[in-house]
């Protein structure tokens, strides 16, 4: 049985696409050509911020975002980044009696917007608040004891094989992998997601695989 959905934040509930091209502008690249290095750095199993070292080879993130903080731009989000399908999710799977929570890698003012949105969850855990990052293991045994610590009664889902399945798989709990995001889309390790109970395109098709699961259960 599934008594516990834990969600991935970037490009698995938040549509980062916005944020992105604001990054490029700041750079003065092209979107287009930012997308282009963006896509490649991520075929390369590189970690994201590559894609801003390759156009500025001693790019700092935290003095980054100090700098748009600064010049009043900062790095943000709002209601209209969440994918569409988001928020029905989240208030279907809570209609079925089960714990939700989000779990991802985010900075400090993540967790602050995220609390702004009054998302149908229980729980909201970022990598800055927990002081520790996916793919750490130590990130999954937080989320086990954040979700019960049933391990196998949990799904995380997300739209990264390396970042999100295959450690939350690892430390026991179900797998869910969504096919969007960058990653979704260029990252393809088949041993992963066959390991996965479930694999979608859109988190439209969630409630009713967890409810199906958990009948058939």
């Amino acid at each position: 049985m599934i008594d516990a959905v834990f969600f991935d934040i970037g490009g698995t509930i938040l549509d980062e696409s916005r944020e992105f091209e604001n990054w490029a502008d700041w750079l003065g690249v092209p979107r287009h050509t930012f997308s282009a290095v963006f896509g490649a750095v991520i075929a390369r199993g590189l970690d994201y911020q590559e894609t801003f070292r390759a156009f500025r080879p001693d790019f700092d993130l935290a003095a980054e975002l100090e700098r748009r903080a600064a010049a009043d731009k900062p790095e943000t989000f709002g209601e209209e980044d969440l994918y569409p399908d988001a928020r029905p999710c989240l208030t279907s799977l809570k209609e079925q009696g089960l714990f939700v929570g989000l779990a991802g890698n985010q900075p400090a003012h993540a967790e602050r917007i995220l609390r702004a949105l009054d998302l149908c969850v229980d729980v909201i855990g970022t990598s800055h608040g927990w002081g520790v990052e996916k793919p750490s293991p130590a990130f999954f045994e937080r989320v086990v004891r954040e979700g019960g610590g049933n391990a196998s009664s949990i799904l995380y889902v997300g739209d990264r094989p390396d970042n999100d399945a295959r450690p939350a798989n690892e430390a026991g709990m179900k797998t869910c992998l969504i096919r969007r995001s960058p990653w979704g889309h260029i990252l393809d390790i088949p041993a992963v997601s066959e390991q996965c109970l479930f694999r979608i395109d859109s988190l439209d098709e969630l409630p009713n695989l967890v409810a199906k699961h958990n009948a058939a259960g």
